[in-house]
């Protein structure tokens, strides 16, 4: 689906209340306070922040409640928040805290009839399905759990259809065989899943240039890119992007 203007949709990945950076979530690096890295990514222009709660345990959880109440006082764009989110309860007092949107994955593939929950206690805008995707064969893709360990067996097309037909309002979707590498995003998958869905598409894994992001969108039909280290560490300022973008004939918000 083509909506009017793209989004540059920064990542943070927060762990007993603090922004950390790694490597497949080992040789964490503390990477600051998340309410001044969220105010900085306000400022330089990002149109929505995506927190992950990598701790996602039941007290993790207390502490992004407490994280995105503090961000929601200081930054005015979306906030999305992910991980360790199992009941309507979660999302609701993420909710009431100021998060825009949730984003689920394990609690909806164990449970399925969650996202439909979820869509009709707070509306299908506020419910963003993750999906993690590995190329399984040359045209097919699984969903993987676990880091990727784990092979579920559902084929990505197919669950983007149902998920979509349950009411998730948007698809966070990640190539787990591009994650990390800087080699652009799995644009075949992300145009496969266009197809058979009518919400947006955020795309992730893989990001590592402007042409990268300028691909998700020309290539992958995506209506937002979400990235991590190349805004952390500065490779790619948001702004610069966004112009680049511009001249691309890519619609963004300046």
């Amino acid at each position: 689906m083509d909506y009017f203007a793209k989004r540059i949709i920064p990542c943070l990945d927060v762990n007993d209340g603090r922004v950390v950076k790694g490597v497949n979530f080992v040789g964490l690096r503390d990477a600051g306070d998340p309410v001044e890295v969220a105010k900085r990514y306000n400022i330089e222009g990002a149109d929505e922040i995506t927190f992950l709660d990598i701790g996602a345990s039941h007290e993790g959880r207390d502490t992004i409640v407490d994280v995105v109440r503090e961000v929601a006082k200081e930054v005015f764009i979306p906030l999305t928040v992910g991980g360790g989110i199992r009941e309507l309860s979660d999302i609701y007092n993420l909710l009431n805290v100021g998060c825009d949107k949730v984003s689920i994955n394990s609690s909806a593939i164990k449970r399925p009839d969650f996202i439909n929950e979820g869509a009709k206690r707070f509306g299908s805008q506020c419910i963003v399905v993750a999906i993690d995707a590995k190329r399984v064969s040359n045209d097919k893709w699984h969903i993987f759990t676990h880091g990727g360990r784990n092979d579920t067996g559902l084929d990505a097309i197919e669950w983007a259809k149902e998920v979509y037909n349950r009411g998730a309002g948007e698809l966070l979707i990640t190539s787990m065989d591009a994650d990390g590498t800087k080699a652009g995003f799995d644009n075949d998958l992300n145009r496969r899943i266009n197809e058979v869905v009518n919400i947006p598409i955020i795309a992730s894994g893989g990001a590592g240039t402007m042409k990268h992001i300028e691909e998700a969108f020309t290539l992958g039909y995506a209506d937002a890119a979400l990235a991590a280290s190349i805004f952390h560490f500065k490779e790619i300022d948001i702004m610069d992007l966004k112009h680049y973008l511009h001249e691309q004939n890519i619609p963004v918000r300046r």
